[in-house]
């Protein structure tokens, strides 16, 4: 997928009402299903995952505050930011005074709308603009919020792209977020575009699961139903704020030095980009790196969240986010992939001096390459370096020389007989 067609993705995504249960939740994953086909999985309320209960489901039909004269001041057709997430049932008149309780707003950005939700205590609410308040009289205002807290489903969606390994690379995006384009449909764009790329791949060394589910509550609900397969888990991130124009950031797992915690730091060294240690806080990298699970799992992000003035706004809108900004995103993670299915750790057969290369025809087979040198350096540093303690990453970040080359030149060597890999 190019920018533009993820760009496309997020606008078609875009206006539905998602939260962490529901229909425009189920139709979420319909839609990434046309690209990444998805095995859907729906968990009743009142299920026991982990420490939480899955809640009712909530769906919403239309929402408004009518002044005096009928007009709808906030309109939920307009946008459904309009309205706080989870607002039980309401039809009342009141006055403006009763209302401002129920009323949010951001000061110190005017012209927009917040994102709201209640997600565990029952309550109704809406958002606007503080714009919008500042015009409003005393009313009395019709208040009406028509939608259904009951019995139901979570639902969330895998898509498997599978490998040679039943060893799993993890990639996971939360999709409850209504209309907020960055956080979090940027990430789901550029997960379907991940998953493409590596279905198109001849070999894969691993199995790659991507799951698309609510924030929290969802990627728990994932983790109490897998709980005896989480050991499969390799590496893994979570993907959000994938298409603002801010720099890269990678927030490494709770273990701080994963090989995926490497990995992204090798491949970020040539990029703009920002290094973060853990913290238990952010997406839902702290689910899957909570003590019990502790999972290899980082976070990639541009910016983070809360640190772009649209964060949680109508600001975060489609134009916010940019195509170029998601075909780098997805580039770092290929170059990541890359990375991951070709490191390995070998042993060097010949270790007592310097094999000699020329008789094997590895020097002989490089003539003519513009790259002769390198390839050269790359099978010195793979020589010297493969004492099954080093991984070919750890290679790459002591030599400075291009990963690739050195897989390469890893390649050949075996292929000559000179090394093995190493499985500790």
């Amino acid at each position: 997928m190019t920018g533009e067609e993820m760009h496309a993705l997020v606008r078609r995504l875009y206006p539905l009402c998602r939260s962490i249960t529901g229909d425009g939740l189920r139709r979420t994953l319909e839609i990434i299903g046309e690209s990444a086909p998805l095995r859907l999985t729906e968990v009743p309320t009142g299920t026991k995952v982990l420490d939480w209960t899955i809640p009712r489901e909530w769906n919403i039909r239309d929402a408004s505050i009518k002044d005096p004269s009928g007009a709808r001041v906030v309109d939920f057709q307009e946008s459904n930011l309009h309205v706080v997430g989870y607002s039980v049932p309401v039809h009342a008149t009141l006055s403006l005074d009763e209302l401002r309780g129920h009323l949010h707003t951001l000061p110190d950005q005017p012209h927009l709308v917040p994102y709201r939700t209640s997600y565990y205590a029952e309550t109704w609410g809406f958002c606007l603009s503080q714009d919008t308040l500042d015009t409003m009289g005393e009313g009395p205002y019709e208040v009406r919020i028509d939608a259904t807290l009951a019995d139901g489903h979570l639902t969330y969606g895998e898509h498997v792209v599978p490998g040679e390994s039943a060893q799993e690379v993890l990639i996971s995006c939360h999709v409850c977020h209504p209309s907020l384009a960055n956080d979090n449909l940027a990430g789901v764009a550029v997960a379907v575009a991940l998953a493409r790329r590596l279905a198109e791949l001849p070999e894969r060394r691993y199995t790659y699961r991507f799951v698309f589910a609510p924030g929290t509550i969802g990627a728990i609900t994932w983790l109490a139903r897998n709980r005896e397969r989480t050991g499969l888990i390799s590496h893994g991130l979570t993907l959000a704020c994938a298409g603002d124009p801010g720099r890269l950031t990678y927030k490494r797992s709770r273990r701080g030095d994963a090989e995926i915690d490497q990995v992204l730091a090798y491949v970020l060294k040539d990029r703009p980009h920002t290094l973060l240690d853990f913290a238990p806080y952010g997406y839902d990298e702290r689910q899957y790196g909570s003590p019990g699970f502790n999972l290899p799992v980082g976070s990639l992000t541009r910016s983070t969240y809360g640190s772009y003035p649209e964060y949680h706004t109508s600001g975060d809108d489609p134009d916010l986010v940019r195509p170029e900004a998601m075909e780098d995103t997805l580039e770092t993670l290929w170059a990541a992939v890359q990375v991951l299915e070709g490191n390995r750790r070998y042993q060097n057969l010949s270790p007592y001096g310097e094999p000699q290369l020329g008789a094997r025809g590895l020097y002989g087979s490089l003539g003519g390459r513009s790259d002769t040198k390198e390839a050269q350096l790359a099978m010195l540093w793979v020589l010297n370096l493969s004492d099954t303690e080093h991984s070919l990453l750890d290679i790459a970040r002591r030599s400075t020389m291009p990963f690739a080359a050195l897989a390469d030149a890893a390649r050949s060597l075996q292929n000559a007989g000179l090394l093995k890999e190493w499985i500790s």
